[in-house]
């Protein structure tokens, strides 16, 4: 792979690594270090498009050959924005918000290269949580599961038990809409193997 088509992922989330991996895309992954931080009022969407865009461009400045995927997931209950939670009554709290109710994952992606923003998007599936009971929500934190995932749950991992329906992409849910990501990756030349 020549370093015009060598791709960044600039991620440290293990289900992204997982999820571009297996669409047959060869990247390395380099963490942006970028801050997340909501600014007052921002829609959620408008949100994880502005982080992805930050990451892929924080990223493709260091490495101006490569193409850089950045990506961030939001969680929005009752216009709400649940990040990551920050200590086992916050994961509580999103987690009885949650129960029962229909929530929005949002991820967006960006590609750059050379430090500017080739094209980026929103994507968002619809998540139905079944009713948890406080016990199970207790369990579940005890897990530690929550605590570096937006909204506080995987839907890989041991709360993904917790849904009963998605509308849209359950990838996108676990942290990249592969499809999209893919498809964006094909228009500037880079081909899954």
């Amino acid at each position: 792979m020549g370093d015009s088509s060598k791709v960044i992922l600039a991620s440290a989330s293990p289900r992204r690594h997982q999820l571009l991996a297996s669409a047959g895309i060869e990247f390395e992954a380099i963490e942006s270090l970028v801050p997340e931080r909501h600014v007052a009022g921002e829609p959620a969407r408008d949100y994880a498009l502005r982080m992805a865009r930050e990451k892929a461009g924080a990223i493709s400045s260091q490495f101006p050959q490569a193409i850089v995927i950045g990506a961030d997931t939001i969680v929005v209950c009752e216009n709400q924005i649940l990040e990551k939670p920050a200590h086992p009554d916050d994961a509580r709290r999103m987690l009885e918000m949650l129960s029962g109710r229909v929530h929005t994952v949002v991820t967006a992606y960006a590609l750059a290269r050379g430090g500017k923003i080739l094209e980026s998007s929103p994507v968002a599936s619809r998540v139905t949580f079944r009713k948890l009971g406080a016990a199970e929500i207790d369990d579940y934190i005890a897990t530690e599961e929550p605590f570096d995932k937006a909204g506080a749950y995987g839907i890989q991992g041991v709360g993904g038990g917790f849904i009963s329906h998605v509308e849209g992409s359950r990838d996108n849910v676990m942290g990249l809409p592969t499809e999209q990501v893919v498809a964006a990756l094909a228009r500037w030349g880079v081909k899954a193997i």
